[in-house]
């Protein structure tokens, strides 16, 4: 009969054992799967060849256009005025523009005492050919410096943008 209980508790030892295992083969390939999909997110942006096109801005009728050339960027922010406002569109020309990689960096001139920087990355987006909308994407920090004549200072408000590319069929106001 002793023989019998040392059997049978070697028996549900063993079950707990294979138990244990199973369970922590799965915890395994859980973390393991996790890792797998940190490391994917985790990979290096896809390089961009050229990020030369137009973009939207702040609202769905004002337009980034930007050519680059050999690292130098050259454009325009087109900001669309209200109706009480006596320009319909404020054309903000790129001063100085710089991309290294995918880093990219502009200044627009100062009109009414009011200009952009924009400090960021461009980025593959979602759409899945260059005429497709949000195929490009101008992401990080975008400032708006607009200076006080008076009393000449300076009021700065910067926010995260994601500034997307314009399809090719995509209907934007004309320039």
């Amino acid at each position: 009969m002793s023989r019998m209980r040392v059997t049978a508790e070697t028996q549900r030892a063993s079950r707990t054992v294979q138990s244990w295992s199973l369970r922590l083969g799965v915890i395994a390939v859980i973390f393991l799967v996790a890792q797998a999909a940190t490391a994917k997110k985790n990979a290096a942006p896809q390089s961009v060849p050229d990020m030369t096109g137009k973009y939207h801005f702040l609202s769905p009728d004002d337009v980034v256009g930007i050519l680059e050339e050999e690292g130098k960027l050259k454009g325009y922010v087109d900001v669309y005025q209200g109706e009480d406002e006596s320009d319909a569109i404020l054309s903000y020309q790129i001063s100085i523009g710089t991309r290294t990689g995918n880093q990219v960096e502009f200044r627009t001139r100062k009109i009414h005492e009011k200009y952009y920087r924009f400090t960021g990355t461009v980025e593959r987006g979602k759409g899945a050919k260059e005429n497709d909308p949000d195929y490009l994407r101008l992401v990080g920090e975008l400032t708006t410096v607009t200076s006080n004549s008076v009393t000449g200072k300076n009021d700065v408000q910067t926010q995260h943008v994601i500034l997307k590319s314009i399809g090719k069929n995509e209907n934007v106001p004309d320039e």
